[in-house]
C-alpha cells in the first residue's frame, strides 16, 4: 500500500493559518468602530494565548481523531458533557457552510456583472456545499495544497486591506473620528453582541490536532504551528482591522460582503479587474475554509458516534479510504436545507440578513462546544497527571486555573450577547429572535438525538 503523503511544518503552520484565520468576519468586527482595537488585543491576551497554549497541551497529550470531544470525554467519562459538545461542534459546520454559501452569488455577481435570481442563487449555493462534501471525502493530506493556497490567499487579502487602508488615509486622511475616546472599549450591545466573532476568528487550533496521523512529527508540530500561526493571525488581523477602520465609514460596510466593501468603498470601484481578483480569491477561501474544518469536525463526529456518542450514521466510513462520510453527507444535506429556507426567506423578507443569522447561529453552537473544554484541562491535569504532555502549559495551580476560566467566561458571555435580546423593540427581536430559536432548537434536537443513541447503544 502506498505510503500516504505527511505534512511539513510549513504545511501544518498554514493549516493553522486556513482553519483560524476567518476573512469574512472581518465585517462584523470592523461595524464596532474604533474600539474593535481595544477588543482584538485584549481578546488576543485574554482568550488567543490561554486558548492556544491549552490546546497544544491537550492536543499533543491526547492525539487522534477525537479531538475536543475526545479531550472532554476522558475527563468527565460519566457525563454527557462530551456527546453535546461533538453534537454542537458538528451541527455550526453546516449553519456555517449555509452562511457561506449565501455569500458565493454575491461574489459571482461581482467577478460577472450577472445579477442571479432566487433559483440560481440556489443552485449556486447547493454547488458551493456539494463541491465542499466531496472533497471531505478525502483525505486531508490530499488537499494540502488548496489548504496551503487558501492560506497564503487569506494573508494576501488581509495584507491588501491594511495597505489600502494605509494609502487611502495618506491620500485622504481618516474618514472616521480618531480622538482618544473612541478607542476606548465600547460596552453597548452592538459591540458586546459581535465580540463574539473576534473570539470565533481565534477558534480552531484544534482542528490541526486530528491531522496528527497526517504530520511526520506531530508532537512537535502541534505546538510550533499553534505559536508559529497564532502570532502570524494576531499581526495579520491587527494589520486588516486598521485598514478597514481607517478608512472605510463602519455604517456603510455591510455584514454579508465587508471585504468586498473595503475594497470598493478605498478604490472607488464597484467593480473591475482589481475588484474581480480580490472576489474571486475571497471566494476561494470560502473552500479552503469548510475543506480545512470538514476533516476535524466529521472526524469528531465519527469518533463519538462510535462511541455511541452520536447518531450512528456518523460513524459510517468509505471503505475505499476510511473517511467519516456519513457526517459529511449529513453535514451537505443540513446545509442544502437551511439555504432551502433561507431563499423562502428572502422571498418573504428582502431585507433580512440571512448570512449574519446563519453565522451568528453558527457563532452560538461552536462556542458552546468550546466552553467544556477548559475545565476538562484542568480535570486531566487532576485525573491523569502521569501521562507524557510533549508540551505543558506553564504555571501553578492558580495560574491554571486564570487561564482556564477567563477564557471559559469570555465564551458564555459572548454567547449570551449574541444569543440574548436585551431589548424587545421590534428592530432588536427581529434581528435576535432567529437566532435565540435557532440555537435552542439546535440545543433540543442534540439532547433528543443524544438520549435515543444512547439508549440503542446499551440495549
Amino acid at each position: 500500500m502506498e505510503e500516504r503523503k505527511k505534512f511539513r511544518l510549513a504545511d501544518v503552520v498554514l493549516s493553522v493559518i486556513c482553519v483560524v484565520f476567518v476573512a469574512e468576519a472581518a465585517a462584523p468586527v470592523a461595524s464596532i468602530g474604533n474600539s474593535q482595537y481595544f477588543w482584538w488585543v485584549f481578546m488576543m491576551i485574554a482568550f488567543l494565548l490561554p486558548y492556544g497554549m491549552i490546546s497544544s497541551e491537550l492536543g499533543t497529550t491526547y492525539t487522534g481523531d477525537g479531538g475536543l470531544y475526545d479531550w472532554i470525554n476522558k475527563a468527565f467519562p460519566r457525563s454527557k458533557w462530551g456527546a453535546r459538545a461533538s453534537w454542537y461542534y458538528w451541527i455550526n459546520f453546516p449553519l456555517w457552510m449555509a452562511s457561506l454559501a449565501v455569500v458565493c452569488p454575491e461574489m459571482l455577481s461581482v467577478l460577472t456583472g450577472l445579477q442571479f435570481g432566487w433559483l440560481a442563487k440556489l443552485l449556486i449555493e447547493l454547488a458551493f456545499i456539494w463541491i465542499v462534501t466531496w472533497i471531505a471525502f478525502y483525505p486531508v493530506c490530499d488537499s494540502i495544497i488548496i489548504l496551503n493556497i487558501s492560506a497564503a490567499i487569506k494573508m494576501l487579502l488581509a495584507l491588501t486591506v491594511g495597505v489600502l487602508g494605509i494609502v487611502y488615509v495618506v491620500k485622504n486622511g481618516f474618514v472616521n473620528d480618531m480622538a482618544f475616546r473612541t478607542f476606548l472599549p465600547g460596552f453597548d450591545l452592538h459591540s458586546l453582541s459581535y465580540i463574539s466573532v473576534i473570539i470565533f476568528n481565534f477558534l480552531g487550533f484544534e482542528v490541526v490536532c486530528t491531522y496528527a496521523d497526517n504530520m511526520r512529527d506531530p508532537k512537535r508540530q502541534i505546538p510550533q504551528a499553534i505559536i508559529t500561526g497564532g502570532i502570524v493571525i494576531a499581526l495579520i488581523y491587527l494589520f486588516s482591522a486598521f485598514g478597514i477602520g481607517a478608512a472605510i465609514p463602519t455604517h456603510e460596510i455591510s455584514e454579508d460582503s465587508g471585504l468586498i466593501d473595503a475594497v470598493s468603498l478605498m478604490t472607488g470601484r464597484t467593480s473591475g479587474l482589481f475588484v474581480g481578483a480580490v472576489a474571486l480569491l475571497f471566494l476561494i477561501t470560502l473552500f479552503g475554509n469548510m475543506i480545512s474544518w470538514s476533516m476535524g469536525v466529521n472526524s469528531t463526529a465519527a469518533y463519538a458516534a462510535e462511541n455511541g456518542d452520536m447518531p450512528a450514521i456518523f460513524a459510517r466510513r468509505w471503505a475505499k479510504n476510511d473517511m467519516p462520510i456519513g457526517s459529511a453527507l449529513t453535514s451537505g444535506i443540513v446545509a442544502s436545507v437551511v439555504c432551502i429556507l433561507g431563499i423562502i426567506i428572502e422571498l418573504l423578507s428582502p431585507d433580512s440578513s440571512l448570512f449574519w443569522s446563519f453565522f451568528a447561529l453558527n457563532l452560538v453552537m461552536l462556542l458552546l462546544s468550546y466552553a467544556p473544554v477548559f475545565p476538562a484541562f484542568l480535570r486531566l491535569r487532576e485525573i491523569d497527571p502521569d501521562s507524557e504532555r510533549p508540551f505543558r502549559v506553564p504555571g501553578g495551580r492558580g495560574m491554571l486555573r486564570v487561564l482556564a476560566y477567563v477564557p471559559m467566561a469570555l465564551i458564555l458571555l459572548s454567547i449570551f450577547f449574541t444569543a440574548v435580546p436585551l431589548s424587545f423593540d421590534s428592530e432588536t427581536l427581529s434581528s435576535y429572535l432567529p437566532i435565540t430559536i435557532g440555537s435552542i432548537l439546535s440545543i433540543v434536537i442534540g439532547e433528543i438525538l443524544i438520549a435515543a443513541r444512547a439508549r440503542r447503544h446499551h440495549s
